[in-house]
Parts: C-alpha cells; structure tokens; sequence
C-alpha cells in the first residue's frame, strides 16, 4: 500500500513547476547511467535499481505531499552506491554535475535571459555587421557558422531551455517523441531542399562567397551543380536534391556539341581548303539557332554545294556527337566523384545528396541519363560503389517502364547498374498519389524524392510541384509506447483499448504539431542574410520576391512532418500479430496510419500550412525509443525484446516473406505517408547477372503503388585494401584472390547507405 501514496505525490523541479511523480522518468534515468557505461547489460539491473528507488521514495514521503527533482537523483545516487553499482554512480553523478555547470552558464537576469543568453554565447544578431569574423571563409551570419559557436550539445541544452515550451523538450527526453535535428532549432534551418538548377543556372548565381557564370559546357554544367549541392548543405541540416537532373543537365549537352561540332568543321573544312568558299560566320548562325542534338543535316544544304562538302558535314557530325558524348560521360564522373569527396558544413560532411533522373526523352537528356548510370557503373577510382549521390531513377509508363517505350533501355541499364552498385532507386510517377499531379510536358509537377524518403508535391500555399520546396522539420512519435499501454502485451487486458489508443495517439500528434509550428516560428524569424544561398540566389520557391521581409512567405510552402516508427511493434503490443501475419493486423495498421494522415490534412485546412505524414527513416532513432520502453515495461516478446524498432511501416525484417506479399503489404502504406516513404526488398545474392529477375522485382512495386522503392542486396568488401563492390575471385583494386590470406566479406547495402 506505500507505493500508493506516490498517486499523489508532486515533484517540484528546479524552475518551481510541479508535476506529477512518473516512475518511468526515474527508469529512464537510471538506464541512461546504465547505458553510459556498458554497451550490454541485463535490463533487470535497472528494473532492481528504480523498484528500490521508488520503494525508498513510497516510504520515507509517505507523510508528504512534495519531492524536489534534487532529492529524487541523491536517493538514485545513493541506490547505485549502495547496490554496487560504482561505475554507473560515478558515471550519473559526472553527467549531474556537468549539468548543473551547464546550467549556470546560462544563468542571466530573468528579465533578459534570452538576449543575454544569446551573446554568452557569442552570437550575433544576422543584422550585426560581419566585420569581426574570425575566419575569412567563415560567414558569421550563416547556420554553419553560428553552429561552430555552439557545439551540438550545447546547442540542444540551449534550445530546450530557452527555445521550446518544456513540455516538448520533456517528451523528447522520455522518448515519447523524437525532436529531429534538435541541435539547428537555434540556426532556424530547414531540413532539406529540391533544388531547381535552371533557375540558378539561367542567370549565373552566388554561393554567398562568390558569383558563379552561367555554365557553358556539360562539364561546367556538373560542377556547378556540385557546387550548388554543396552550398545548399552549409545552409541546411538535412539533404538536398536534385528533382529533375536528366532535364537540367541537357542544355549543357547541346552547348557542348555545338562547340563542338563548330570547331570539328572548322577544322576540317580548313584541312580540305574549303574555309575559303564558304562563309563559316554563317555556318555558325544555323548552328547556334539548333535546339538538339540529332538533326538533319539538310539544314546546311545551303553549304554543302559538293559531296566532298556534304563528307565532311557527316564526318564532323560524327565526331562532334562522338565528342560529346564521351565528355558528358566524363562531366558525370567527375560530378560523382566531387559529390564522394568534397566537404560541406565547416568541413564536417560530406553532402547528403540526391538526384532524380529518367523522363527526358531528348536526345540530350537520353545522353545524361545513359553516362550517369555509366559513371556510376564505373564506380570510384579503384572501383569502389559510390554512396553519392543518392540516385533515383523516375519511372513512367509511356517513357521508359515498358518494351517500346522511348527510353525503355535506360530503364534496363538503370536495372543492370542497380543490381552491381545498389543505385540507383526507383520512383513510380504512376503511383497514384503521384500521377493526380502530373501534367502533361510539365517535369515540375514530377514528383522528386530525397533519398533517404523524403518527399514534396501537394501545396495548400501555392503550385503543387517539387522543385523549389523541401521539408522543414519533423518530429516522430514512438507508436509502439502507445500501443503497449492500451494493448495487450502487459497482460492488463485481454482486448485492445482502441478508444484510449486512439485518444492518446491524438493527444500527441496535437503536441507534435504544435512543437513544429513553435520551430517554424523560429524558422520564420530568420532573415535572408541568414541564408545568402537558399534566400539569396532565389533556390527556395518565391524567394526572388521576398525583399527584405521575414521568410514566411517563402517558407509557408515547405513541409512540417509528423513521423512515426514501429508500426509492427505497435500491432503485436495492441493484438499480438504485426500486418505481415495477418489480415486483422493488416487492417487495423492501415486504420492507424490513415488516422494519422487523416489528422494531418486536418491541419492543414485548420493552419493553411503543408503538414504531412511523414514513414521516419528509423536506422538512428529506433534503438533510442526501444532501450528506453525496455527499460520501463521489459523485455516484451515482438515489441522490446530486439534493439530496434522496424523501421515505419515495414513488415519486419526478421518475418520470412516473399517479395509480393512485402510489397502487397508495405504498398497500401505509401498513400497515407505525403512526407515521403521507401520500400526495401532485401535479395540474397547477386543479382549482376540475372538483370531480369532484378526488372520483375521492381514491377512488383510498380504493381503495388510503391511510391518509392530499393533493392538490397549483398555486396563484397575486401577486407585486406577495404574496396566495396561485386568482386568475382580477384579485387579489381589490389588484384588479391579470394583464397589469399583473408576472405573477402559479404555485407548488407545498409551498413554502406546512408538512408
């Protein structure tokens, strides 16, 4: 009966708000000392610890009504010590003291604590004049340089303390819900962006430290476009992409063969002795007036007065295409080994990047896309799989999905590459949710992906098209807490409580939204001086109009997202089975997920602002929301006793499956999920040679309304000189053979793909 009276007991923290005694606070505490020094461990130790901690605290306050949040860490300290537990109490009461010294570096005068805590940090109002910068390349009024005033950490603690209602900063640490990118609330960045290149490129554009001609050239062409990527992830804290790559890259195919095709017939008329009966100024006027690659050469005929002259037409034709060709290959190369290379964010990263590829029947746009998937065929310079950029190959019935199609051979060879380099992905613009936006000879209502999932298309703001836009910020919920505390798997209950499930899941996404319009409040506040890329080179839609006003208007068009994880955990805890056992499962995870989407529009038509739902890419987020349910409830047989949880609304990877019934049941998904969504299939072996069971593989998503689908598959890696890719008895790197020394390894496309 003791524990009874912690019913009624009030914690009093630091700040002087009560609330209400949660034992599961005190069971994330104690697992968070427990983590911090064994990377395994039996969960009963922490579940030994919090009963004595909270038998402790049921007998000595008993006759009281208050416990200060001070009080409740010495009983934890004093428990540990006394359990023997010495290294996780030396290891608690370190993390208790730092912060507390953190705590009082942001201690300032309440009457202005936020300003004052801003310049105890150092950092400048975007309006300060940028003159005391303490490197030259180092702009102190953008996101990247301000982050290296802060420190990740530093800058979480900053923005929960002074930045958020302390509501979603308690609900982010109990693992209820996850902040993403918490540490750039202060920066106000977005999450990612789809960036329109011939907007850029049409005029020349600065990246914030210098102005950049228009291209000229595919090879100028590509490296721009490098440039621009990178750019665009110094002011960011998510990726970037390209929505339209095979259409942006095609005009610099025609300059390209154009020059060349100038100089081949000015060498060769000149070789010939015909420079001087034929006026070349007007030769050039005709070929400057082309608007493709493949033509008739009859539009010369005016010159050709000969057969000889007619030769050499089709001579310097040949060679000129030829030319172009094999420099566009090159352009491709060079534009996937910068993207492997070079560094963003003060040198930190890597860009994140992404490319949409595939409808662009021209002749120049078929040349893109046909070296691309060369390029990336070939591989790095000893033949290494590049992990960027992430590339998409769209794919259109009528265009390329079917025998007859203009570009159906792109779309065997996109196949071919995939199966040796994992890349590219496929998205299906014949998806459903996909295909109502399309319209006819317009590529900017083609939906374009990120290529970790995320996605853009429906505006409630403005025009329902991709480039220009991207997402804001997303927080996801942790489903599967939901589900195990109005479910079954506690053994409280011998049916679900829907009701209180679907009670509780509303509550939260009610706190969710309302954390994401406090973040774009922050977003909101920026200026364009904060963003000289985004803002200042017009990337974001409507941005060239924006003058000197707030961003909203620019920003109102991006996506806020609200994630979730753990569907199939969620289902067992609620019924005992997960939507790939059963029929029943099935219906009531598409009843959930549709709910969640359902209340999103609902805030949409309520806010005017793009809300959606948003399948999160778990890979990070799903073992910090499972080790700390596990702590709480234990090892629950299909829902803790792993450490993850199953990425959205997969079916899990550990349920034997076919590839029908996977996409059959992930498929119905995909609708509910406008923020952006992916489905694996996960393949044996390897799949090099057998190019048409990989075909068969991604119509079955086609057939299912995948939006955006992957194909995994087991890659080798050489242990010896570290190469990653297919490797047949001998390393193309180090020429070392499968039976000298070491074997060679197989490893999954995840522990390789940053998605």
């Amino acid at each position: 009966m003791e524990k009874d009276v912690l019913n009624d007991l009030v914690v009093v923290k630091r700040s002087g708000q009560r609330v209400a005694f949660n034992e599961t606070k005190v069971a994330l505490a104690i697992k968070k000392g427990f983590d911090s020094v064994y990377e395994d461990y039996d969960e009963k130790n922490v579940n030994k610890v919090k009963e004595k901690v909270i038998d402790y605290i049921a007998k000595n306050y008993q006759d009281r009504k208050t416990i200060g949040v001070e009080d409740v860490q010495d009983i934890i300290e004093d428990i540990l010590k006394k359990q023997k537990y010495e290294e996780v109490y030396e290891s608690y009461k370190g993390y208790r003291d730092r912060r507390t010294a953190s705590r009082e570096a942001f201690v300032v005068k309440q009457q202005h604590k936020f300003v004052k805590a801003i310049e105890s940090l150092g950092l400048k109002s975007a309006s300060e004049e940028n003159s005391k910068r303490e490197n030259a390349n180092v702009d102190g009024d953008g996101p990247m340089g301000t982050m290296l005033h802060f420190g990740s950490t530093v800058s979480k603690e900053f923005a929960k303390a002074y930045l958020m209602d302390n509501k979603y900063a308690r609900a982010h640490d109990e693992g209820l819900i996850h902040i993403h990118d918490l540490d750039f609330w202060a920066m106000g960045t977005t999450t990612c962006t789809q960036i329109d290149l011939n907007k850029l490129f049409k005029n020349g554009f600065s990246t914030g430290h210098g102005f950049l001609r228009t291209p000229n050239s595919i090879a100028s062409y590509t490296a721009l476009a490098a440039i621009a990527i990178q750019s665009n992830q110094n002011e960011q804290h998510g990726g970037q992409s390209i929505p339209a790559f095979d259409y942006y890259m095609a005009p610099g195919v025609l300059k390209t063969f154009k020059k060349e095709f100038k100089q081949e017939l000015s060498n060769l008329l000149k070789f010939e002795g015909f420079d001087e009966y034929i006026n070349f100024d007007n030769v050039i006027e005709v070929i400057d007036k082309l608007n493709t690659i493949e033509f008739d050469l009859e539009v010369f005929s005016e010159f050709m007065k000969s057969e000889k002259v007619k030769e050499i037409f089709n001579v310097a034709y040949t060679n000129a295409l030829n030319k172009t060709d094999r420099q566009t290959f090159q352009a491709m190369e060079a534009f996937i080994h910068n993207l492997n290379t070079m560094h963003s964010r003060a040198g930190a990263q890597v860009p994140f990047s992404s490319v949409n590829f595939g409808t662009d029947t021209s002749p120049e746009g078929r040349m893109v896309i046909k070296n691309f998937l060369l390029a990336t065929d070939s591989g790095l310079g000893h033949g290494e799989t590049p992990i960027f950029p992430i590339s998409i190959f769209k794919v259109k019935e009528g265009i390329n999905y079917n025998p007859g199609d203009p570009s159906y051979d792109l779309f065997r060879l996109a196949c071919r590459v995939s199966a040796k380099r994992l890349f590219p992905n496929f998205s299906f613009l014949d998806s459903s949710f996909n295909k109502q936006f399309l319209v006819d000879g317009d590529y900017t209502t083609e939906v374009g992906y990120m290529g970790c999932r995320t996605r853009v298309l429906a505006n409630v703001c403005g025009p329902s098209v991709t480039p220009g836009r991207g997402n804001l910020s997303f927080t996801s919920i942790n489903l599967p807490r939901i589900g195990i505390k109005h479910g079954i798997a506690l053994g409280e209950r011998k049916k679900a409580d829907m009701k209180g499930f679907y009670e509780e899941l509303d509550a939260t996404m009610d706190l969710v939204k309302n954390q994401l319009l406090q973040r774009f409040e922050c977003q909101c506040s920026k200026t364009r001086a904060n963003f000289k890329f985004l803002i200042g080179s017009h990337v974001w839609i409507n941005s060239e109009k924006l003058g000197n006003s707030k961003l909203r208007t620019v920003l109102k068009h991006g996506t806020l997202s609200i994630g979730f994880i753990g569907l199939a955990e969620t289902l067992k805890a609620l019924i005992g089975e997960h939507h790939g056992e059963s029929e029943k499962a099935q219906k009531l995870g598409i009843e959930i997920i549709k709910h969640m989407r359902e209340r999103c529009d609902m805030y949409c038509q309520e806010y005017n602002l793009n809300f959606t739902c948003l399948a999160t890419p778990a890979e990070g987020l799903s073992g910090r929301f499972v080790g700390i349910d596990k702590s709480i409830y234990g090892k629950l047989k299909g829902i803790t006793d792993r450490d993850y949880y199953t990425n959205s609304f997969h079916v899990p990877v550990y349920y034997r499956t076919t590839v029908k019934h996977k996409m059959e049941v992930e498929g119905v998904y995909h609708k509910f999920t406008n923020a952006g969504h992916i489905s694996y299939v996960e393949l044996d072996g390897d799949t090099v040679n057998n190019v048409d069971a990989f075909e068969k593989v991604v119509r079955i998503m086609h057939d299912n309304d995948i939006g955006y689908g992957a194909i995994n598959h087991p890659v080798d890696r050489d242990p010896v000189c570290g190469y990653v890719g297919v490797i047949k008895d001998v390393c193309p790197r180090c020429g070392r053979h499968e039976n000298e020394g070491v074997a060679m390894e197989k490893i999954n496309s995840y522990d390789c793909c940053s998605c």
